[in-house]
């Protein structure tokens, strides 16, 4: 603890005498460069100072925030009389709870992150700078006035007595909604007649979303798998331990049933609940189902994720943190919320990337879900229609306790998934090779018979690229080593990795040949396509290029579940979580996006992607269907999920993964360099391998360096290098030590990116 916290540093320079039983406390600033200073308490602060208290410190000539992370410290006797004092305690309740300083150390030594860098992702910016709640003054009666002191009033003063009969008639009202100008209000405040409170408003998210029956499916009564899999974690909660449970259950058996059920059984116990979605999309319906399935525990369903404002986010953490809120719905940031008495932590979809944090820290929300859970002695339910190999494995090892729903509700069918061999189809084609027939005719079906479809596309825009037929050139990003993203709307070409933006080219730059082509195909093309061949269906796209407004993918949303679109299109976003009864055709346009890719993990997540947007088909009454277009029709992954053979492909896959020494056998970390310059980046990173090899041999295996699949990103060079290891403690602990010993290039930005899930 000395070593990362060190008493001896102090914000002098203004020295004052050290007054006898004068208290410290030790500060970790937000931007203070990862450690912890001394500070004295003021005594009128002493009583309501704690641990994970938000405070105002001096820091050199500034003032910033920061977070008391040691009460009752002793500092050294040659700098006590430099200390200085802290300025202000921001909140009476502490921001962060105790569980909550061990979960920031953890994640800054496991992650090799700093601590400041760790409270700046764990504390929300707006309840970092002090942001104070929203209040509004509401106007009442004091007392009420005989009919003599009213007739003087009306007398002396006519409009104070307007205002004396409107608070009579209604009893309270808000200084804001009154006709009336502040004089005239505070006169009769003044005369003892009425009286002011200052109340806080409450912006509560989606609040528009009721706990009402129709807006919601009915509660449905647990089948066996169901019951069984609740009763298993039911025992976990009762025993008051931590215990992880992987709720492996296919799409559509309704898992989201058993997670109410095992919150339901934490608040009656007067505990509360975690559950993280991985997209923002899915908080709408997640929210929708709790408030209707808890609706009867009275408990406050709050929410938390990146697309509410400041004042919302603000809002929902203070209610936390002072108790009035027990079960929370978010994204991945939601694991950090001030919870009082946490028993339950649900990570739905838990085998999806987008739980993982892109940037310093580069946590994993699941596995931080996981330690939490274990910090808090709680319950930890892990829940995907297709595992991650990670979860599996310690599903498998005895880590984690399986619980199986193999059945979707009511015993309906999974729909039957057909491949369509795209070689063959483009012998055939006539114009357009985007859909194939089969693809056509089941989206004309469902149109005639009053049935929606969904439409998988996991790259946006018309093109992926513009290319001179004359000279070959590929028009590319000027940032990034990307080719640009033709968007028609606009005629415009983006890059998606950077957001660079440029008019598109009429003739080519290298050669000035007027042959442009678009290469490829987007959201876009593919919903140009379907508005041609089926002009009289509502067709609607679902992508980042849509949405732009607020709640806009809610409305969208609603109006599929409606029956109001027949055709929904869409990248990642739609393809898992959502459930929409009248959907009975599910197509994958290009199932090979995700296959022919750099990464050791491009055949789980194929698979994965290909039974989650299976599962959307077929979900109600009628029956569905999937097609699939592939290139490749033999790829074990889609073969695995034609046949819905979940085990097979992920023992198949566990065997390759130890072949190989790839995770979950090994942990790997990734090394990453970047600077603008290629050779000082190339140079470092050649450097700092050897130096490696000579001062840790043996103790990990070093893979690298080589440049990135994306060898530039944002003007930045980037080469990489990969260290296998069985405990990453052990292996952070010497990597830090060693990085401090290596003279860096302060032109070369170098991060460790801890169990890494994008490696381009």
């Amino acid at each position: 603890m000395d070593e990362l916290f060190p008493t001896d540093k102090t914000e002098a320079p203004d020295s004052r005498d050290d007054d006898a039983g004068k208290s410290y406390a030790k500060i970790m600033p937000f931007d203070g460069g990862g450690q912890a200073y001394t500070y004295a308490v003021p005594a009128e602060m002493a009583a309501n100072l704690a641990v994970g208290s938000l405070v105002k410190i001096p820091l050199g000539s500034r003032s910033t925030h920061g977070i008391v992370w040691e009460k009752n410290a002793t500092p050294e006797k040659k700098f006590a009389k430099k200390i200085r004092p802290i300025a202000e305690l921001c909140y009476d309740f502490p921001v962060l709870a105790p569980d909550e300083i061990k979960l920031c150390e953890w994640i800054s030594g496991y992650y090799a992150a700093p601590l400041n860098s760790v409270l700046q992702t764990v504390l929300p910016s707006s309840v970092r700078q002090g942001v104070r709640p929203v209040l509004d003054r509401k106007i009442s009666l004091a007392r009420e006035l005989s009919p003599e002191e009213f007739s003087g009033l009306q007398k002396r003063a006519r409009r104070q007595a307007e205002l004396y009969c409107a608070l009579k008639d209604a009893g309270t009202l808000s200084r804001s909604a009154l006709n009336f100008s502040p004089q005239i209000i505070n006169s009769l405040i003044a005369a003892g007649i009425a009286t002011e409170k200052a109340v806080r408003v409450s912006r509560v998210a989606y609040s528009d979303i009721a706990a009402s029956p129709e807006k919601t499916a009915p509660a449905i009564r647990l089948n066996d798998e169901q019951s069984a899999a609740l009763a298993a974690i039911t025992r976990s909660i009762e025993a008051g331990k931590f215990r992880t449970h992987l709720l492996h259950g296919v799409t559509g058996s309704g898992k989201t049933e058993v997670y109410i059920g095992a919150i339901r059984e934490v608040l009656a116990r007067g505990g509360s609940a975690i559950f993280l979605v991985p997209e923002v999309a899915l908080t709408p319906q997640t929210v929708e189902r709790l408030r209707h399935g808890l609706e009867n525990c009275g408990a406050n369903v709050v929410v938390w994720h990146s697309h509410l404002s400041a004042g919302e986010r603000f809002d929902a953490w203070t209610d936390m943190a002072r108790g009035n809120a027990r079960v929370l719905v978010g994204a991945r940031s939601a694991i950090f919320a001030p919870l009082k008495n946490l028993r339950l932590v649900v990570v739905d979809e838990e085998h999806e990337p987008s739980f993982k944090q892109g940037e310093t820290p580069f946590y994993h929300g699941r596995d931080v879900a996981v330690f939490r859970a274990s910090l808090c002695g709680a319950v930890c339910i892990l829940g995907s229609a297709t595992p991650s190999l990670e979860s599996f494995y310690n599903a498998r090892i005895g880590k984690y306790e399986l619980n199986r729903i193999t059945k979707r509700i009511d015993d309906h069918p999974f729909p039957p998934m057909k491949i369509i061999d795209m070689r063959r189809e483009i012998l055939h084609a006539q114009g357009q090779t985007t859909f194939s027939r089969q693809m056509l005719e089941a989206i004309e079906d469902r149109l005639r018979g009053h049935e929606q479809s969904i439409l998988f596309l996991n790259r946006r825009g018309y093109s992926r690229a513009m290319i001179c037929t004359a000279c070959g050139h590929v028009i590319t990003c000027p940032h990034c080593s990307s080719a640009l993203t033709y968007h028609r709307e606009n005629q415009t070409l983006r890059c998606h990795l950077c957001g660079h933006i440029e008019s598109a080219a009429t003739r080519c730059p290298a050669c000035g040949s007027a042959e442009m082509r678009k290469r490829g195909f987007g959201t876009q093309r593919a919903e140009e396509i379907l508005a041609q061949k089926f002009p009289d269906a509502k067709i609607v796209r679902l992508d980042a290029d849509t949405m732009s407004k607020k709640n806009e993918f809610r409305k969208i949303l609603s109006e599929f579940r409606d029956g109001k679109i027949d055709i929904l299109l869409g990248t990642q976003m739609i393809a898992k979580g959502l459930d929409f009864p009248r959907v009975t055709l599910a197509g994958i346009i290009d199932a090979d996006l995700s296959l022919h890719v750099p990464d050791f993990r491009a055949a789980e997540r194929t698979f994965q992607l290909l039974v989650q947007v299976a599962g959307r088909a077929g979900r109600g009454q009628l029956d569905g269907e999937v097609l699939v277009q592939t290139f490749t029709p033999s790829a074990p992954p889609i073969q695995f999920a034609k046949r819905a053979e979940f085990d097979e492909f992920l023992e198949s896959e566990l065997d390759r993964r130890r072949e190989f020494g790839y995770p979950p056998q090994r942990h790997i970390i990734r090394h990453l360099f970047r600077g603008n310059d290629e050779t000082r980046v190339a140079t470092i990173a050649e450097k700092w391998a050897n130096f490696l090899q000579e001062k840790a041999p043996g103790i990990f295996e070093i893979r690298g360096p080589a440049p990135c699949p994306t060898e530039k990103l944002q003007d930045n060079f980037r080469y990489h290098m990969w260290y296998f290891c069985d405990r990453v403690p052990a292996v952070i602990t010497t990597l830090s030590r060693l990085r401090n010993e290596f003279p860096w290039d302060d032109d070369v930005i170098e991060i460790l990116d801890v169990d890494p899930v994008d490696t381009t």
